[in-house]
């Protein structure tokens, strides 16, 4: 029975075509999991929201923590990885990772950088052998499949593959190969582009994003079934 983590980063805390100046990331995260649990009430969720509530950004005392054995901490250090615990506890129990995230100001917001320095962990979603320096990282998240639903939303036009501006997006890039560090790789995005330009351009990237969003749903939602027939076969 698949986990999802829902993460919404947007600093806007309303859904687009609803709220005043609501967010489009909202709305197309909500439309993910809500099209999921209609058709899967049984799977379970936590949500988060680090739009509104932004983890700690990284500090000493976290490096100092995070990068001490655990036997080794002193008890200032078990306090000051409080947060970082819970934050990567919840994507290890993971399944699917659910992102609605905006693009600013070419890469992600502040909080969900803030959120990536929480849960890459040594120990946790990584392993770290200094003894062997040519290849020392293991991902620790590799050890069941987990899918990452990347929802964002731009303001401009062509940030996307292949777009005359893709060379700027350091969103999904970057997002991407933080999630792989921890052995999360199969990977779908979504994008909505034209909030600034509005108009037509706009209702139809929207339009194309929630039927791309519906569609994965289904995929994903076939594929979780056949895996869970072979398993009762």
């Amino acid at each position: 029975m698949p986990h999802i983590l829902q993460l919404d980063v947007s600093a806007r805390p309303g859904f687009a075509g609803k709220d005043l100046h609501g967010s489009h990331s909202r709305s197309l995260s909500q439309r993910f999991v809500s099209q999921w649990l209609a058709q899967r009430p049984q799977d379970t969720t936590t949500y988060r929201d680090i739009g509104q509530h932004p983890p700690a950004c990284v500090s000493h005392d976290l490096i100092a923590a995070s990068f001490t054995p655990e036997a080794q901490r002193e008890p200032w250090m078990h306090e000051t990885l409080a947060e970082s615990n819970q934050l990567a506890d919840e994507l290890i129990a993971a399944d699917i990772l659910v992102i609605g995230v905006p693009m600013y100001n070419f890469g992600m917001p502040a909080a969900l950088k803030a959120w990536i320095d929480q849960v890459v962990r040594p120990g946790k979603t990584v392993d770290i052998d200094t003894s062997n320096p040519a290849d020392p990282y293991t991902p620790l998240l590799a050890d069941r499949p987990r899918h990452a639903i990347i929802l964002s939303a731009r303001g401009g036009v062509g940030f996307g593959p292949g777009g005359e501006l893709e060379a700027l997006n350091h969103l999904e890039p970057a997002l991407i190969t933080a999630l792989g560090f921890m052995g999360i790789t199969q990977i779908h995005q979504i994008a909505i582009e034209g909030q600034e330009v509005g108009g037509e351009v706009l209702a139809s990237s929207v339009a194309q994003a929630n039927a791309a969003v519906d569609a994965l749903v289904q995929q994903l939602q076939q594929a979780t079934q056949a895996a869970e027939l072979a398993e009762t076969a």
